[in-house]
């Protein structure tokens, strides 16, 4: 192990098979408690890399997240609820996991250490100069990751990176890093933790944030939402009653003409005047 990593450090507690199950989850809470502290320091970072984000997607470019095991699966988690919350296409933000989609529910094995197949993942991509790869891992050390930054690099690309350690080769290779120090894990090395929930909420940030700057949401609602069931439907309904201050009756026969919350605002007369 490397002295200084964090993620590997052991753990501020033992003999954890001796602990009562409130005592576990006692614990496991307290540590949770630090990881939102630990991302409230480095919003300046978060800022920074949207600060340069946000023109290039304005401009018709993606944004890629990169990742192994748990980190590839939450950026394939934060891109693939883009499209139902914003209404945007599934080709703008894009989430690559080390191994392929098989990887997505079973580890690959030595799907991490491959880097050569990080290039190819881009190449199928096309990834080119208006595009912003993120590559995300605990470590900070994950082969595939630093391939596909550096691949990314050299294609013109914007890069930033999420990581959980300190003076990592993923962070020294990405222009804007995000490193994260949530300290050990109270299960030894099991970065699925409080690594993986600050890495979940750093990403929440990065694509909500986005999706404001670029006009997805109207106040504080999800005007661009896909109205792809029942519970959809009636949120879209509920949000044009209380934007347009009309019944629901009116409400649902504007979403109904308009099929869009955000169209059926911009075509009401009150919209205009």
């Amino acid at each position: 192990m490397n002295p200084k990593s964090i993620t590997e450090s052991p753990s501020l507690y033992d003999n954890l098979e001796s602990m009562s199950t409130l005592e576990i989850l006692e614990n496991i809470n307290r540590e949770d408690q630090k990881v939102a502290h630990a991302v409230q320091k480095i919003i300046p970072k978060i800022q920074a890399l949207i600060t340069k984000l946000e023109p290039r997607f304005k401009n018709g470019g993606r944004l890629i997240y990169v990742g192994a095991g748990t980190s590839g699966r939450l950026g394939i988690l934060d891109a693939s609820e883009i499209p139902p919350t914003y209404g945007m296409d599934n080709n703008r933000v894009i989430g690559i996991i080390a191994g392929g989609d098989k990887a997505i529910r079973k580890g690959i094995e030595f799907a991490e250490d491959d880097i050569k197949q990080a290039a190819i993942d881009l190449q199928n991509l096309s990834i080119n100069n208006t595009d912003t790869l993120v590559g995300i891992a605990a470590s900070g050390t994950t082969p595939y990751v630093i391939s596909a930054v550096n691949y990314a690099k050299k294609c013109g690309a914007l890069t930033g990176c999420i990581t959980n350690n300190r003076n990592t080769p993923l962070a020294e290779t990405a222009e804007y890093p995000i490193e994260i120090f949530v300290g050990p894990e109270f299960v030894t090395g099991s970065t699925r933790m409080k690594s993986g929930t600050s890495q979940k909420l750093v990403l929440n940030m990065i694509s909500t944030a986005l999706m404001i700057k670029i006009g997805r949401v109207k106040g504080n609602k999800m005007v661009n939402m896909q109205l792809s069931n029942n519970k959809l439907v009636k949120r879209g309904i509920r949000f044009l009653q209380e934007e347009l201050d009309v019944s629901e009756e009116i409400a649902a026969d504007l979403l109904k003409k308009y099929g869009s919350v955000k169209e059926a605002i911009l075509n009401h007369p009150s919209f205009n005047q």
